[in-house]
């Protein structure tokens, strides 16, 4: 009897903390905000002075790789005291406090969700500005991040079968169904989308790994690689005229990561060959030594005379779903 009262009464409590529990967890709003818009929580006095400055020099720097320029993020300021409600529900912020303690900090879903939030904590203007230094790469990539998975799960509403890519190349790849497949011949796929002014293109293909690894010269072979395929698979509008990486200036090449593989990621500007036209694009050369081979996963914008970092973003978003089987 007596175990069975204890029994009883361990049950009630259990329920009991899981019924308060329940009640102290906080329910969070859906966060909002443009994608690649940060807000930044800061005074006037500071924003105005050394500190705005330092923040606009390093989130809004121009981006790698496009022909005009334009900035990483943009940024919109806000005071403290204005910082709630549903200007509190972006999807990104900056803080910055005034603090005796010099600190740095990254939180995540503390006032919607999905969010991410970075504090920053000083005592001076000159303090703040050397933890902000110390970060930048950490702040950055933290923003980069989160705003790649909302890009990606705006994507992901509705998916074009990828099955084709699959079947003929073993690769997986997310993209909208507002996107077409304009060409698929020779293990080549050229995927494009129709926009205002333009259009945003895709191409996926592979090359034999001593293609780029021949020699150390990797950005040349890359050039050289992409002007190729460009002659045989990629025609401009006039006879003759075929897409090629834009002769006047090198391109960036960093090193990244696709599907957990090496890859080269190269930035830059193309243009055709023969016809008046040109813009960014942005290319990863995947390493898959199991196959011997590099996949190639490239995306290009066309739109003259306008912005074209989102546009470029999206496409970076697609390209990094990929995952080679």
């Amino acid at each position: 009897m007596k175990k069975v009262v204890f029994l009883f009464f361990t049950l009630v409590s259990l329920v009991a903390c899981k019924d308060s529990n329940k009640k102290n967890q906080k329910i969070l709003s859906e966060s909002s905000g443009r994608l690649n818009s940060i807000s930044i929580v800061i005074n006037n006095q500071l924003w105005k002075g050394e500190v705005g400055e330092n923040l606009r020099a390093k989130l809004a720097a121009p981006i790698d790789g496009l022909p005009q320029q334009e900035p990483l993020f943009s940024l919109n300021q806000i005071p403290p005291k204005a910082f709630s409600g549903f200007v509190a529900r972006n999807r990104t912020f900056l803080y910055i406090k005034k603090s005796q303690q010099a600190k740095f900090e990254v939180v995540k879903d503390t006032l919607a969700k999905p969010q991410t939030g970075i504090y920053v904590y000083g005592s001076t203007p000159s303090e703040l500005n050397k933890v902000i230094n110390e970060h930048t790469d950490s702040i950055i990539q933290t923003f980069k991040n989160t705003e790649l998975k909302e890009q990606q799960r705006r994507i992901s509403h509705s998916l074009k079968s990828d099955e084709k890519l699959k079947e003929s190349l073993g690769v997986r790849l997310k993209f909208p169904t507002a996107y077409r497949y304009a060409k698929n011949e020779d293990d080549f796929f050229w995927i494009r989308k129709d926009i205002k002014h333009g259009s945003m293109e895709i191409l996926v293909y592979e090359v034999p790994m001593q293609v780029i690894d021949k020699d150390t010269n990797v950005i040349g072979n890359i050039i050289k690689m992409r002007d190729s395929i460009g002659n045989q698979h990629v025609p401009g509008p006039n006879e003759g005229s075929y897409l090629i990486t834009e002769e006047a200036y090198a391109p960036y090449l960093f090193e990244s990561k696709i599907d957990g593989k090496f890859a080269y990621e190269t930035k830059g500007t193309w243009e055709v060959k023969g016809a008046f036209m040109a813009g960014p694009f942005i290319n990863y050369a995947v390493r898959d030594e199991k196959n011997n081979r590099y996949v190639i996963l490239e995306g290009f914008v066309f739109k003259p005379s306008n912005a074209k970092r989102d546009h470029i973003f999206e496409l970076e978003s697609i390209l990094k779903s990929a995952k080679i089987e």
